[in-house]
């Protein structure tokens, strides 16, 4: 039983394997020493991390990840943000959780001085990337603007762990971040008030924890458009109503037909597609709303006038904010979707470069691609 761990010590490494970007597409198998936690923080034994498309975005580009004011480049540092694994070691002044306890992990703990974080928008933090020398404001986004997830050891604040329960499994719990971000852009929106109509554009996973989510939360009908049969029929599964397959029939025109010409309440927007607001703005009623959970490469041309003349609001999400997460997390632990449906491939830490590729290039329809570390 998992629960036996919790009665233990855990024997902790003075160093552990890591691995470190060294310039754009360059990963390398390191030894770091393992960190120690500091006041209200945890030491975390990472027993799976999952690959996100933003772990992409910085092993190419480096942005979003800032490290010590400047792209994460040679700088030492470990990317990847959607891990699990165990408490082995407390900080000062910690009793919120003990040594085994299973958790995933929030991405962003904030600086929890400035505004937004004290609205509980800490994805949003004004002093995002300064924690460092005389500019140390104390934020912190793991795998972003410090160390992550892909290695033995990270340490992080209680502020963003989430109670894993022992019969959901490593893989599951790397998902937990996946699913809050979706009930972030969700709540956003208003918070679905059952009954109410869903679009979801786009079957990545943000695009499939949302139609699994929204429909979690009593919207009806969920809506899932896309380009992949295979994804399409994975929505299906995971609770979308309709699918719509934009190669093969318009999707805006679809919207209207499975509503009656009425148009839908929402739309999360999580393909990044060139044209996917305007077309969004389409299939929502005059009021309706919009959430932008994904990043276009290039700016978009919008038709603005169409906004305003129709009164429609548009909203743009960043990771997991206002506790999503744990709210996410109970929906899981309460089996009202199958999020592990989503997990494709696993890999053993080693083998990174190898799970990059797979995510990458889809190899097998991956989607979500886990390695797993202990």
């Amino acid at each position: 039983m998992k629960t036996a761990a919790r009665v233990k010590d855990f024997s902790i490494p003075k160093t552990m394997k890591a691995w470190v970007l060294e310039g754009p597409e360059q990963l390398r198998l390191s030894e770091k020493p393992v960190p120690e936690p500091g006041q209200a923080e945890v030491l975390v034994r990472i027993d799976a991390v999952a690959i996100c498309g933003t772990d992409v975005e910085i092993l190419t580009k480096g942005l979003p990840a800032w490290i010590k004011g400047g792209l994460p480049f040679n700088k030492n540092f470990t990317p990847g943000h959607e891990y699990m694994g165990t408490v082995v070691k407390l900080g000062a002044g910690v009793d919120e959780h003990r040594i085994g306890d299973r958790v995933a992990v929030e991405i962003h703990a904030g600086c929890g001085r400035c505004e937004r974080c004290r609205m509980g928008m800490y994805t949003s933090c004004l002093n995002y990337g300064l924690n460092y020398g005389e500019n140390n404001k104390g934020h912190r986004a793991n795998g972003f603007t410090t160390d992550g997830g892909f290695a033995e050891y990270a340490v992080n604040h209680i502020n963003t762990l989430v109670h894993v329960p022992d019969e959901m499994s490593d893989e599951e719990a790397t998902l937990i971040v996946t699913a809050g971000t979706a009930m972030y852009g969700l709540t956003v929106l208003g918070g679905l008030i059952a009954g109410e109509s869903l679009v979801v554009i786009g079957p990545g996973p943000v695009g499939l924890m949302s139609a699994a989510v929204g429909k979690a939360l009593g919207a009806h009908p969920v809506i899932l458009t896309g380009t992949r049969d295979s994804r399409l029929n994975l929505g299906t599964r995971l609770g979308a109503d309709y699918v719509i397959n934009v190669q093969k029939e318009d999707p805006v025109g679809a919207v209207k037909r499975i509503t009656e010409g009425k148009g839908v309440h929402y739309v999360m927007e999580c393909s990044a597609a060139p044209n996917a607001l305007n077309e969004a703005m389409d299939m929502v009623n005059r009021g309706g709303r919009i959430c932008l959970a994904a990043f276009p490469g290039e700016p978009v041309p919008v038709d603005l006038a169409k906004l305003a003349r129709n009164n429609i609001y548009v909203f743009g999400i960043r990771g997991e904010g206002m506790r999503a997460t744990h709210r996410a997390a109970a929906l899981m632990a309460q089996k009202r979707f199958e999020a592990k449906l989503i997990h494709t491939h696993t890999f053993p830490l080693e083998e990174a470069p190898t799970a990059f590729r797979y995510f990458r290039e889809r190899i097998d329809d991956a989607i979500k691609v886990v390695i797993k570390v202990n």
